[in-house]
């Protein structure tokens, strides 16, 4: 309990515990932010992730089963919010080639609408980031993606699709990181976190 960060006088003295704080702060700005786009279209912010995720990703990620993975909830949930969108005539179900009893999912029309309306929910962060500089925006990312990639590795962000899990990224030396799938070293503006020619390393 005292060295929770939720304590404040022990949050006052302990710098990570302040690092928590502000990114939970960040979670709400977000929740905050997709609630708003929600409610003026009449879905759930889950369904407005779901769309989209589908709108930039290839079929074989926009699966019940992937997207459990990659927003951490149950497959009936899933299940359940794309059984909405489909009522709703925003996304279709589409068998796939490999087995008839799956299938993935993608936009109609009507879908495709949605997401033009709800995808830039996230821009008043946008905004406020650009106004840092470059070496500010470069370590910011750096920081971002070192914590998600850790985050991965200990289990508790089950999907990430960033260079540092790829087995295409190769650390050279301390400041030198590199693709061996284009051949090309990689600054940190070049580090990705959804990279659709990923594939984890094992």
């Amino acid at each position: 309990m005292d060295k929770s960060a939720f304590n404040i006088p022990f949050q006052h003295d302990d710098i990570n515990a302040k690092i928590v704080i502000s990114l939970e702060r960040i979670s709400e700005v977000f929740r905050v932010l997709l609630w708003e786009y929600a409610k003026e279209i009449k879905l759930s912010p889950i369904q407005i992730q779901i769309m989209i995720f589908v709108a930039y990703h290839k079929e074989d990620l926009c699966t019940v089963s992937h997207l459990a993975k990659e927003f951490n909830l149950t497959k009936p949930t899933i299940s359940d919010a794309v059984k909405v969108l489909e009522q709703k005539k925003m996304i279709s179900k589409n068998k796939t080639s490999t087995d008839s009893r799956s299938y993935y999912i993608s936009l109609t029309a009507d879908g495709k609408k949605s997401v033009s309306k709800t995808e830039h929910f996230a821009s008043p962060i946008r905004k406020k980031i650009d106004s840092f500089n470059q070496e500010e925006q470069e370590s910011l990312l750096k920081t971002l993606s070192s914590l998600i990639y850790k985050l991965n590795r200990s289990g508790i962000l089950s999907v990430q699709r960033t260079c540092y899990a790829c087995k295409f990224y190769e650390k050279k030396t301390e400041n030198n990181d590199f693709c061996n799938l284009i051949k090309t070293k990689l600054n940190t503006k070049d580090i990705r976190l959804d990279c659709p020619e990923f594939e984890e390393k094992v």
